[in-house]
């Protein structure tokens, strides 16, 4: 297009360049490119901009701007809860770093989705997670101490909790109940994923039973950057 900005074409030639680079590869700084195309800084600002609202970068604090590669996240009453199978099957390296293991009593809304009386103990995990290298979620989540006396040790020694709850407590934990929205974080979730407390972000809410039971064994808050996921909810039955 004739008419068409500057720093657009400058964006659709390094779209053009980074289409087949992997996901977490640094692209060229803002003075890199502003000398390479002989354009200013601010032309060159907005053609990195221009990448981010495509979607096709992530900047990251202090590091510099990466190839983004985004990933289908599907929820499935017929795929385990974990986060690391998912991503794995979507073709993505998950790795997940704790940063809280507490033991408190269940407040009344997580009491009643855990069918548990307020009050009774449970552990509240909180972890950051990322995909291919790059920060991509803040997740809390509420683990029944009947069913788990002991955590901390096992998500330090194992990332993935469907494998502690599998092996440690011999459920088959399967997705009852989820609710996925799009909304503004709090400061302490923004602060976790590294975003602007101003931008929207996935919120899924999630409860997971064990398959031949039906007992109740999770209860999941999970924040994820739309610039990482695009959740992909499959209504494809009742759990049972």
């Amino acid at each position: 297009m004739a008419n068409k900005s500057r720093y657009a074409e400058i964006a659709d030639v390094l779209a053009a360049e980074i289409a087949d680079q992997p996901a977490g590869t640094r692209i060229a700084s803002e003075h890199e490119i502003a000398a390479r195309f002989a354009v200013s800084r601010a032309a060159a600002r907005a053609a990195v901009q221009e990448l981010e609202g495509r979607l096709l970068v992530r900047r990251v604090r202090g590091a510099g701007t990466f190839v983004n590669r985004r990933i289908d996240y599907v929820l499935s009453q017929r795929k385990a809860p974990s986060l690391h199978q998912t991503v794995r099957e979507a073709g993505g390296d998950p790795r997940t770093v704790v940063r809280d293991v507490r033991r408190l009593a269940l407040p009344g809304e997580m009491a009643d989705r855990l069918e548990r009386p307020e009050g009774s103990p449970a552990h509240l995990l909180t972890r950051q997670s990322y995909i291919d290298g790059l920060l991509s979620g803040w997740s809390q989540e509420w683990i029944p101490v009947d069913l788990l006396p002991e955590l901390d040790a096992a998500v330090h020694a194992v990332e993935s909790l469907d494998a502690i709850l599998r092996q440690m407590c011999g459920v088959s934990p399967v997705r009852a109940w989820c609710r996925v929205s799009y909304s503004v974080p709090g400061p302490e979730v923004a602060a976790g994923l590294e975003t602007d407390h101003t931008r929207p972000v996935w919120l899924v809410e999630s409860l997971s039973r064990d398959r031949d039971t039906g007992r109740t064994v999770m209860c999941s808050n999970t924040w994820s950057r739309p610039d990482c996921t695009r959740i992909i909810v499959e209504l494809d039955g009742p759990w049972t």
